[in-house]
């Protein structure tokens, strides 16, 4: 079925499909392959447009102007009963607003029936930490990959970030510390290092052998690994070890929660791991099941 609608100051009538929503959603689309979007944003883009024009075709509601509210509200809502994550449901709504507004800024439809549309509460995830015989688990099985055996050491020695350690240079590694470089809103700091963290570097830098590069650890081809292909590798060491179920930034907060019950002061133990505030260290606690933060001024030994 299809019908005309007219763009706002303009006298030619404009197509509405009520599959593809009027050739509106191609237009979009060909506008955001204009801006260079990348072609899987387009994809899931499309796709949630796609889902939206469905329902809106179920109430035969094919022109932007006839869309209200509570049309967008129940799509939402029916999309929770459908079983979709809040998470996932808030990602498509934000594609829905994307287009409404674009719809606006071409002059196609007077009021954007998204504006006061509410995103679903999406619960904050429980952090994950693997336990002493997980962790070791993922030791045994990286043991022969001595630069991401390195890696996994660090993060879980010192709680720094994959994309730190992927920018560490040489001349960051002091005797008993590393300095982190100031990125992105991060101010520089000093990591100190305990013995089985100087033992995995030194065994690393050993080995490493003679090159020009500036960065700590690089590929074979002497250029600095890249942040992804860490965490990929780490990820397929976890499945190795038959953790699939942690990431990469379990391993930090794992560094966080051994810690805090080895009674590490949290003063040190937030810097160390580069938190802004204390309270964001303070909020481990509960999960380590402590009662209060201790005052050794050394880091635990994982």
């Amino acid at each position: 079925m299809l019908s005309y609608g007219t763009r706002i100051g303009v006298m030619s009538p404009v197509l509405i499909d009520q599959r593809s929503h009027i050739n509106y959603d191609t237009r979009n689309i060909q506008d955001l392959e204009n801006k260079k979007r990348s072609p899987s944003t387009i994809l899931a883009y499309r796709a949630d447009l796609e889902q939206l024009l469905k329902f809106l075709t179920e109430k035969n509601k094919v022109n932007p102007d006839q869309i209200v509210e509570v049309d967008i509200e129940t799509f939402r809502d029916t999309l929770l009963t459908q079983k979709y994550t809040a998470k996932s449901v808030s990602r498509k709504l934000n594609a829905v607003k994307t287009f409404f507004r674009w719809l606006i800024s071409e002059k196609y439809s007077n009021s954007n029936p998204t504006e006061f549309v509410s995103h679903p509460k999406i619960e904050a995830a429980m952090p994950k930490f693997l336990s002493p015989l997980e962790y070791r688990a993922l030791r045994d099985v990286v043991r022969d990959d001595i630069r991401i055996a390195t890696i996994v050491e660090i993060v879980l020695q010192t709680g720094m970030r994959i994309s730190e350690i992927a920018n560490l240079k040489v001349e960051d590694l002091k005797e008993d510390s590393l300095i982190v470089e100031p990125h992105a809103t991060q101010p520089q700091r000093t990591v100190p290092l305990n013995k089985p963290a100087k033992d995995a570097l030194d065994e690393y830098m050993n080995s490493r052998g003679n090159t020009n590069s500036s960065y700590v650890f690089i590929s074979k081809n002497g250029k600095p690994l890249a942040i992804r292909n860490i965490r990929s590798a780490i990820d397929r060491y976890m499945q190795k070890a038959e953790i699939p179920q942690y990431s990469v930034n379990d391993l930090r907060t794992t560094f966080i929660i051994e810690n805090l019950k080895d009674e590490v002061d949290l003063v040190l133990l937030s810097q160390a791991a580069g938190h802004k505030r204390l309270s964001t260290t303070e909020r481990y606690l509960q999960l380590a099941q402590v009662k209060e933060s201790g005052k050794k001024q050394t880091l635990a030994e994982l």
